[in-house]
């Protein structure tokens, strides 16, 4: 019989290590806004991002650029590990039941609806403006997760996982979201071949297939394919998660694929990916008049769905459901820390900046979106941290 022992997923480790991930992140993220907006650095940070690697991947999106690159290829492998880590949970851990799985689909459900429903409330008067609804919707994992990690202890693991998970679910929806309402064009074949991808990946997991070797080269055709068809293709490494097998009698066996490849993945994914994620996404360059044009209808609209609107409806969501017997609370956090947790929800980077860039031509309504959603994020992750501290200290 094969020896193996058990051993911690590689998320809920990064997750409760020390904040070193999130210090790197951050970092990287200030630096992105110092190298934006300062006069000496700002041509040549934007003519890195824009630079042509080649080759031409995909017709729809033309030659490959570092910034492709970044939040195309490399950001699948994060959904990838990510993804890992809630079939794990889903297979014999937190999320194992549907009554455990409940209360993340419903805070994922409402905290993307209530921002919507601020956004188009700031910006009712102005209907060229509505196409940018979706636009708060979905939560930044890497940004919320990073700001997690600079709270250490203070947040109960549990807690962690769930805002991982919430986030995870939104921003499915908000895959879908893009592929209903702002893809003009959906590759059909190239969908179809993504399904075959899917399939022979199922099929190699179920004829005990074990190498991680080969689960990667199933992802990454997976990925090539879902680039084609015109969604976005992240959402390629939480499909292929799923087709990577782990036994629910065992699932942290040294042998495990799923366990293999989490591990190999993480420190990867957590000190290099996330990172370069928020260099190449985080540098808003703010211009003259910012403040002004914060309190515009477009960007006033942005940053009050992901400030106001996700704490809104995450929190108000849990707390529903708890009252009416629907859910317990997340780890039997306090209802301060569901509230910090609710509002790190607003952090909206990504995937924001993305719908914002489809929603709307370029020039000054893009410029707008940016400013909405760096306003927003910022908000979200300077008030959930000090309110997570606070309720740590009140916890301990």
């Amino acid at each position: 019989m094969a020896r193996f022992r058990p051993t911690r997923s590689a998320v809920r480790d990064f997750l409760a290590s020390e904040a070193a991930g999130g210090v790197v992140l951050i970092a990287a993220a200030a630096l992105a806004m110092l190298a934006a907006n300062l006069p000496a650095s700002a041509h040549d940070y934007h003519a890195l991002l824009h630079a042509r690697t080649g080759p031409v991947l995909a017709p729809a999106l033309g030659p490959m650029t570092v910034h492709l690159w970044i939040n195309d290829a490399l950001m699948a492998l994060f959904f990838l590990l990510v993804g890992l880590e809630i079939k794990r949970e889903l297979v014999d851990g937190e999320l194992s039941t549907w009554e455990r799985r409940r209360l993340p689909a419903i805070a994922a459900a409402t905290g993307m609806a209530v921002p919507a429903l601020v956004y188009l409330a700031v910006t009712h008067g102005h209907p060229a403006l509505h196409r940018g609804w979706a636009i708060p919707a979905a939560t930044d994992i890497a940004f919320a997760i990073g700001v997690l990690a600079l709270l250490g202890s203070r947040v109960p693991p549990a807690l962690k996982l769930f805002l991982t998970t919430v986030a995870i679910v939104d921003d499915m929806g908000a895959v879908a979201i893009i592929a209903l309402f702002y893809t003009a064009h959906i590759d059909l074949p190239a969908l179809a071949a993504a399904a075959a991808v899917f399939a022979a990946m199922l099929a190699a997991g179920r004829l005990g297939v074990r190498s991680p070797w080969v689960h990667l080269i199933g992802f990454a055709a997976l990925w090539y394919c879902v680039l084609l068809s015109g969604v976005h293709a992240t959402v390629a490494g939480v499909i292929a998660a799923i087709a990577v097998p782990c036994r629910s009698s065992a699932p942290h066996r040294d042998d495990s694929p799923l366990h293999r490849l989490e591990h190999g993945l993480h420190p990867f994914v957590a000190f290099a990916i996330v990172p370069l994620f928020g260099f190449a996404n985080a540098g808003v360059p703010l211009g003259e008049g910012g403040g002004e044009r914060l309190v515009s209808p477009l960007p006033l609209g942005v940053a009050a769905g992901l400030f106001l609107g996700k704490q809104l409806g995450v929190f108000a969501s849990i707390w529903a459901a708890v009252r009416l017997g629907i859910a317990d609370r997340p780890g039997n956090a306090g209802w301060m820390q569901i509230y910090g947790l609710a509002m790190l929800c607003g952090i909206g980077f990504t995937m924001s900046l993305f719908i914002g860039g489809l929603a709307f031509s370029d020039g000054l309504p893009v410029d707008e979106v940016k400013i909405g959603v760096l306003a927003g994020s910022i908000a979200s992750a300077l008030g959930g941290y000090v309110i997570l501290r606070l309720a740590g200290r009140r916890e301990a």
